[in-house]
């Protein structure tokens, strides 16, 4: 498959996280808001080649089965994240509202979570479950990406911890987009296949909504303003990292690292 025309990798300078501590200049409320949704307009992987390949059903089963397979530890680790910013919130309010993430993808029983929903997608794929729980076939980038997101939360401030969650204002449309061009190019997208993504459009709102709430409550500087903004960017980085791993080995150049999964095999 040809790659996608002008695309290199984006690296993201390390200055780019520097924290102004002037307080001068602080955003109004319509400016903070649109100043976080700008960075979904120029940063969110929507915008990769590789969600264009699979959204547009370009992406062989294999290709896809990699996808799959390595957002399967994304997923799986994001109650492993909440309940490191749990453990950090002091206020017992803060963590009431937010334990309704960890049960969200954990569930009240592990199979009625979302993790088990994204089993169902993996098991259309043909991939083993116990593989897929295993992560022995995961790209190293994508356990760094998904790693280094829970060390931000266990190290940042309590607002970058909690802003770092915002990219969930961007999710929904994406959702939907996946929805619509998975269903719509591959005959293994069944309802029970894309129940994760179905169930996350009336989750990620709610989720987002009390997250917005809290930073524009809380960032009262200009400081704790780009803080959260730099979280936002942070978290983007992330999910970028992970599509540019998938893109370099099972795309262009196709150089798959060792011990990862291998189609076909």
């Amino acid at each position: 498959m040809k790659p996608a025309p002008n695309y290199s990798p984006r690296v993201t300078p390390t200055q780019w996280y520097e924290i102004s501590v002037d307080n001068e200049g602080l955003l109004g409320k319509e400016e903070f808001q649109a100043a976080m949704e700008q960075i979904g307009v120029e940063r969110y992987h929507n915008l990769h080649p590789f969600h264009n390949l699979l959204h547009s059903g370009q992406l062989d089963h294999g290709q896809v089965q990699a996808w799959a397979l390595n957002r399967y530890y994304y997923q799986a680790s994001i109650p492993r994240k909440d309940l490191t910013l749990m453990a950090r919130l002091k206020a017992p309010e803060l963590r009431c509202a937010w334990r309704s993430r960890v049960l969200d993808h954990d569930g009240y029983e592990v199979e009625d979570g979302g993790i088990a929903r994204y089993l169902q997608l993996t098991a259309a794929l043909d991939l083993d479950r116990n593989y897929v729980i295993s992560t022995r076939g995961l790209l190293p980038a994508t356990r760094f990406a998904v790693d280094a997101y829970i060390d931000f939360v266990s190290s940042r401030s309590e607002i970058e911890m909690i802003a770092s969650s915002l990219t969930e204002l961007f999710a929904p449309a994406i959702h939907k987009e996946r929805i619509s061009g998975l269903s719509k190019h591959y005959d293994w997208a069944d309802d029970k296949a894309l129940a994760y993504f179905k169930k996350r459009l009336s989750e990620a709102p709610k989720d987002a909504q009390f997250g917005r709430d809290y930073v524009m409550r809380n960032a009262r500087t200009r400081g704790q303003q780009e803080a959260v903004l730099n979280a936002i960017r942070f978290k983007t980085d992330v999910l970028w990292a992970q599509l540019d791993a998938l893109y370099s080995a099972y795309v262009d150049p196709g150089n798959i690292p060792p011990g990862a999964f291998v189609p076909g095999e």
